[in-house]
């Protein structure tokens, strides 16, 4: 994991241990200083995977010979890095929470030079799945309850997709049609078969016919590739009228569902779902949520964040031995020392804001939720991660207590203010 890596981190690593102060004592916040457009909310997701990889992070023989020969570091970093473990801690928010502009996501404490060289690897991974997973609980809060299948693969790098797989499901889709995320996470899989599956065969009712004898009645037909009338009437006459869904994947979907459901109905096919994908997004859905429809695939929209293809995360050093440093270039400031975290609420449970504490822990009071978790300390993962369901479930209930306003698509401001407190 050494190379996943920008060329200046090790810059920066060779300046400072040269002159010592690499082993200075520090702290780094991750952050986003202001949501994507139209977001109101940000999902965290990706923080387990970082972890992991964290824990892998190591320089290879071979690595450091590249790094050395390009002129990457110097020796005396070559050989730091040989032995390069991390020995710090992390704590942050756990997948499945909410985050608002300065919500300091995660936060490294450790030396200078085992820190700084992290930056890279954090915010790839967070900044991917953050996004990927704010943008699947706006499209699973416009589903309102129907079915939501990731669909992504091949319209992102085919790493992406498996991750982005996994932040889909932290915030509410059922499925994934990646079967590298199934296996990987354990996340349930899905899939029917495209248009040329159908035109493999003379006729629909053959290829339909194919489909029905490998996988049974339950399986999905897409329905499309023609006329959709004729076939739908073809796949009800082939599968006897039991049949577990048809697909639509073009054309104008609401009045193409509307008309479908009829259709099958008056064809005996009322148990029959109806599937609807191609380049939604969270408002499209939104606008069916009058229409007949069981299902959703997402693809396009999703693996590119709806949008937002980076959540915005910046990871800056905020502490250099115990004190306090800040940047201060313009429109790009930081807020000097380290964060603590809470969320308030009001007595009926809905959040009313984000507290951002410096100095010390602040005390939790009643309707206060201390929203940091411990991660590793001395380089050694202190916890059991949550699941992936348990993660999704954190998540539905927090976006629960949000005002109703924030869970709006329009754009707007966050759901709820940030203030910065400091410790008495």
């Amino acid at each position: 994991m050494g190379l996943f890596t920008d060329r200046y981190e090790l810059t920066m690593l060779s300046a400072a241990l040269a002159d010592g102060t690499a082993h200075r004592r520090c702290v780094f916040e991750t952050f986003a200083r202001r949501l994507p457009p139209g977001r109101r909310y940000g999902v965290v997701a990706g923080t387990q995977r970082l972890i992991e990889a964290i824990e892998r992070f190591r320089f290879s023989d071979q690595d450091l010979e590249f790094l050395h020969d390009c002129g990457a570091v110097n020796t005396q970093a070559r050989d730091w890095l040989a032995k390069y473990r991390f020995s710090g801690e992390i704590t942050g928010y756990p997948e499945g929470e909410l985050y608002f502009p300065g919500s300091p996501v995660l936060t490294i404490s450790g030396s200078f030079a085992e820190a700084v060289i992290l930056e890279t690897l954090v915010l790839s991974i967070l900044n991917h799945d953050c996004a990927i997973a704010a943008a699947a609980a706006r499209m699973s809060s416009a589903a309102a309850g129907r079915p939501l299948i990731e669909m992504g693969s091949r319209r992102t790098h085919e790493y992406a997709a498996v991750a982005a797989a996994r932040a889909a499901y932290v915030a509410g889709f059922s499925a994934t049609s990646n079967l590298a995320a199934g296996a990987r996470y354990g996340i349930p899989t899905q899939g029917t078969a495209a248009h040329a599956f159908t035109l493999l065969y003379g006729s629909e009712a053959e290829a339909f016919g194919a489909q029905l004898k490998a996988f049974g009645h339950e399986t999905t037909l897409l329905v499309d590739t023609y006329d959709i009338s004729n076939g739908i009437a073809t796949a009800v006459e082939v599968s006897g009228g039991r049949l577990g869904a048809v697909r639509i994947d073009s054309g104008d979907l609401a009045e193409l569902a509307r008309q479908s459901r009829a259709q099958l109905d008056a064809l005996g096919a009322t148990d029959t779902r109806i599937v609807l994908s191609g380049d939604l997004d969270e408002y499209s859905i939104a606008a069916l949520a009058a229409a007949p429809v069981d299902a959703y695939g997402v693809g396009t929209a999703l693996v590119t964040g709806s949008g937002a293809p980076t959540a915005g995360m910046v990871y800056k050093l905020v502490e250099v031995e115990g004190k306090p440093v800040a940047k201060r270039s313009q429109h790009k400031t930081t807020v000097p020392s380290r964060k603590y975290a809470l969320r308030r609420h009001r007595s009926t449970g809905t959040a009313i804001e984000e507290v951002l504490v410096t100095g010390a822990p602040p005390p939790v009071r009643e309707h206060d939720r201390a929203l940091q978790r411990p991660f590793m300390f001395e380089g050694v993962r202190v916890a059991q991660p949550p699941s992936l369901v348990e993660s999704r479930e954190h998540l539905a209930q927090q976006l629960v207590t949000l005002p109703w306003e924030g869970l709006r698509l329009s754009a707007g401001d966050p759901a709820i203010g940030v203030t910065y407190e400091s410790a008495q």
